[in-house]
């Protein structure tokens, strides 16, 4: 446990031990997808790193299997229902469908870092923007960051665990993220870059967890890297 640090995945990287995990009470570099800053007040919020073996096949499958442990640890621990948003997003759908935390993962030479932040107890002022929400917020005030800490790890090693068994597990995996995603069967706007703005229908996550979208009469999938933006028409 660090008192601060700039970023747990830099530090996680730098030590680069499998299973070791890094975790804050302060994050002053954090990181989001594509380069995006994510800060929060001191003390209000799960911040942490861990470095996993990358599965041998699938590893693109990381980031949607972290936000199922997540959801899982805030359920077990909080009490509080939680979704998924494609790619890396986790919600409360009784708080409106704010952001409660996000996922970061970084391919490393020794595997997989994956970074995990999750909104504790910021009041409603200290959020960036109005589309956050803390668990504080949802109805949950007493929540110990530290058993949310221990409850991400379990679940985290567990969804890992099936990414990195048989077919039958992996199987498991996808299916288990797409009944939580709430991106699948909604009419989205996917902003592919500044001026590529396309009103597209999300119908399903592929094997290789990339976003399968219809639009103009046709049906083809989009990866996380290659998105800026997936945003619900309306």
């Amino acid at each position: 446990m660090h008192h601060e640090l700039g970023s747990t995945n830099a530090e996680a990287a730098r030590i680069a031990r499998p299973f070791h995990v890094v975790v804050t009470d302060h994050q002053q570099a954090g990181r989001g997808r594509l380069g995006r800053t994510w800060e929060t007040p001191r003390g209000t919020s799960v911040t942490l790193s861990v470095l996993l073996p990358a599965p041998d096949t699938g590893r693109e499958w990381m980031p949607l299997a972290a936000g199922l442990a997540v959801r899982d640890a805030v359920r077990d621990v909080a009490g509080v229902e939680a979704a998924l948003k494609w790619p890396n997003d986790v919600l409360l759908p009784a708080d409106g469908e704010r952001k409660v935390g996000g996922i970061l993962c970084e391919l490393q030479p020794g595997g997989i870092v994956v970074g995990i932040g999750v909104n504790v107890d910021q009041e409603r002022d200290e959020l960036p923007v109005d589309t956050a929400t803390s668990l504080r917020l949802a109805g949950a005030p007493d929540v110990r960051r530290e058993d949310l800490v221990v409850a991400i790890l379990t679940h985290l090693a567990r969804w890992h665990a099936d990414l990195c068994d048989g077919s039958q597990a992996r199987a498991g995996v996808h299916a288990a993220y797409r009944a939580a995603c709430l991106t699948i069967g909604r009419d989205v706007e996917l902003h592919v870059g500044a001026a590529d703005v396309r009103r597209v229908r999300a119908t399903g996550v592929d094997e290789e967890g990339r976003l399968v979208v219809a639009g103009g009469g046709t049906e083809y999938p989009v990866a996380a890297g290659d998105v800026v933006h997936v945003r619900p028409v309306g």
